[in-house]
């Protein structure tokens, strides 16, 4: 009977025989990922191209307004028939130049072939199968298609992501896929197709082909941009150290002179490359894009 009654009493003491009432867990449909490319980070980067196309034409543009105010002032002061040839001018020009604006971008797309006929083929069917398996298992993380890949022949550590028409074209150099371990290289790709993401690329690639100064250049570019691409590529491939060990490795690197990261062609084309300064002797902590801080802000990570 004793038994009995300490049995009741010890299942009825909630505070012993129970722990914390459990709680569903409830998700926010309005969380995102704070390393993960924005709509607005997009948008930011088009809007970008789209002002810079405008003025780069805009002397072309106020040269054809003075012609067809100057038409209008004759036909007024002379002929009246000027007038009509005034419309005109200004309807064929107003559609030629908004088309041209449309296009002007697209001149970006030439730098694949471009570099395909600079760069030399690396010529091994081995790492080129490496290269592929490890891009193809990323693209499809960061939703990237239609990338080919190739391997070329330098002593350099750097590769580049670039447009080929509507496609695009990936670029490693040997030395990266002979020195680098494959956590580094997958930080190397990831980083390159984070480029993509967020939208840099056409930036970056139509800088490389125009025909401007050197700060106008990197001002189309992307000042800093690459360690927003660093931030995508390490919370993707989830292993912050392996981008920054790579950063390393091409921070400690001296580019040969004979080498064509040390080529008055790539000093046009630095800003499509993974290490935009493999030609600068010594590290620049107060550039955003050196490869030196941006491995120590990793490490920090």
């Amino acid at each position: 009977m004793a038994t009995k009654q300490r049995s009741r009493a010890r299942r009825s003491h909630d505070s012993r025989d129970r722990g914390p009432r459990y709680v569903a867990p409830v998700l926010d449909p309005t969380w995102q990922n704070p390393y993960s490319p924005s709509i607005e980070e997009r948008s930011h980067n088009q809007r970008v191209l789209r002002r810079f196309t405008i003025r780069r034409r805009l002397p072309w543009a106020l040269a054809v307004v003075a012609v067809v105010v100057a038409l209008i002032a004759l036909a007024i002061a002379i002929a009246p028939w000027l007038i009509l040839v005034a419309i005109v001018l200004a309807g064929a020009c107003g559609y030629w130049g908004r088309r041209d604006l449309a296009h002007y971008p697209e001149r970006g797309r030439t730098l694949g072939a471009s570099l395909l006929e600079t760069l030399p083929s690396g010529d091994d069917a081995t790492e080129r199968l490496r290269l592929v398996t490890v891009l193809d298992r990323l693209a499809a993380t960061f939703g990237v298609d239609n990338v080919s890949a190739f391997v070329v022949a330098d002593q350099g550590y750097n590769a580049a992501l670039v447009p080929e028409g509507t496609n695009y074209s990936l670029f490693v150099t040997t030395s990266i896929m002979q020195d680098f371990e494959l956590i580094e290289l997958e930080g190397v790709v990831a980083h390159c197709l984070a480029r993509q993401r967020l939208g840099l690329v056409e930036r970056e690639s139509l800088a490389a082909v125009l025909s401007m100064k050197a700060e106008a250049r990197r001002a189309l570019a992307g000042v800093g941009k690459t360690y927003r691409a660093d931030e995508v590529a390490a919370a993707s491939i989830r292993y912050p150290l392996g981008l920054a060990g790579a950063l390393r490795k091409c921070a400690r690197q001296r580019v040969a002179t004979d080498s064509f990261f040390s080529s008055p062609t790539y000093a046009r084309w630095r800003w499509v490359f993974f290490d935009q300064w493999s030609d600068r002797p010594e590290s620049d902590l107060g550039d955003l894009d050196d490869v030196e801080l941006r491995a120590r802000a990793l490490e920090e990570w």
